[in-house]
């Protein structure tokens, strides 16, 4: 009787560690995304003018919906309190990631000062270095992680490998598990997982964007950097510091 209780027990709770060890296979991860505008732009009389008429902070609030392998990852709202002009909102608002990690592709929207370029891809490799840093995310245990992406700009990630996906905002993806915190210093940016539900993801939205034109990341960079001479003049510091923030957002 006594060993019969005592396997009864060791079943009970072996059970029960075993559930709590499941991988979320499907989800919808919410982020809070924060970029301090002001530092963003340049020093010049006109962006000082401006920053006199903007919150500190633009603050949004984005999907990560993933299943089978595939997510898309894209726009939901503002904060209700910021304070910016409507044409410094419109690329997050119609900017949209989709990534199928099985087969390696990428297709993504993303919008330049008014219009929507497509572009269909292989996902970025990013080098990443694991460290013992860990802390607490949306309820999740995370690893730290650091990467480097477009050559000279450095990545800080926590990740989960409770959530089996390797992905994360944006196109920031390879490691062994979902990002659920990141932050790039040199994009002024922050994204912080705030909820995850696991019971309401809608799979029919996890679809590419479909266009008349794709172009390869490569040749999109290509191509507005030789639209950017007519947009920033190249003697002026503020305009290069507004250009490299450019190019890296429409990287990314």
């Amino acid at each position: 009787m006594k060993i019969t209780l005592y396997f009864t027990i060791v079943l009970f709770f072996g059970t029960q560690h075993l559930q709590a060890q499941q991988f979320i296979e499907k989800a919808v991860i919410e982020y809070e995304v924060k970029t301090s505008i002001k530092k963003t732009m340049g020093g010049g009389m006109w962006e000082e003018m401006m920053k006199d008429n903007m919150t500190d902070f633009k603050t949004g609030y984005f999907n990560f919906i993933f299943a089978d392998d595939k997510s898309i990852y894209k726009f939901d709202h503002w904060l209700e309190s910021m304070k910016i002009p409507e044409w410094f909102r419109k690329s997050d608002e119609e900017e949209v990631w989709y990534l199928d990690h099985k087969t390696n592709r990428l297709n993504m929207q993303k919008n330049v000062f008014g219009s929507n370029f497509n572009v269909e891809d292989s996902i970025p490799v990013i080098e990443w270095k694991l460290s013992n840093e860990t802390r607490v995310i949306a309820g999740y245990n995370c690893r730290k992680a650091v990467g480097r992406i477009m050559d000279s700009v450095y990545v800080f990630a926590f990740y989960s490998d409770e959530i089996a996906i390797s992905g994360g905002p944006c196109s920031i993806s390879g490691l062994p598990g979902m990002i659920l915190g990141l932050t790039i210093p040199r994009m002024y940016t922050s994204w912080i997982a705030t909820k995850i539900n696991i019971n309401n993801a809608d799979v029919t939205k996890i679809v590419p964007v479909t266009a008349k034109k794709y172009y390869t990341s490569l040749s999109l960079k290509t191509m507005l950097k030789e639209r950017a001479k007519d947009w920033f003049s190249s003697e002026d510091p503020n305009s290069a510091k507004w250009l490299e923030q450019f190019y890296w957002k429409t990287s990314l």
